[in-house]
């Protein structure tokens, strides 16, 4: 992953699960390597209990960076992207209830 800015994000927001060690346990020994096979992936970060200001907390923020729009989606479109989404439906799904979002990155 480089140090170039990335403009695109994808973030998936997960609320606590039903069964924290089981969802943390497939979380890192099967979805985070699905989601490290993405193409032109340049950021993955985990936040765990971010703190809400307005709304609902969740239980864990993920953000996955890429350099631009075409790469997010080109990655999202790929082999590993069908199976790290198919792997987050099936899977992670069963242990709580997450949203996802992609937003594009810039200064103001």
């Amino acid at each position: 992953m480089s140090d170039r800015q990335s403009t695109a994000r994808f973030i998936a927001l997960y609320d606590r699960p039903a069964d924290v060690d089981g969802f943390e346990r497939h979380y890192r020994d099967i979805h985070i390597p699905l989601a490290n096979k993405l193409p032109d992936l340049r950021r993955f970060t985990v936040s765990h209990d971010a703190t809400p200001v307005i709304g609902e907390p969740c239980y864990m923020v993920a953000m996955l960076d890429w350099d631009d729009m075409e790469s997010l989606d080109a990655a999202l479109a790929s082999e590993a992207g069908n199976r790290t989404a198919d792997d987050a439906i099936t899977n992670l799904s069963r242990f709580t209830t997450f949203r996802a979002m992609i937003v594009q990155l810039g200064d103001k």
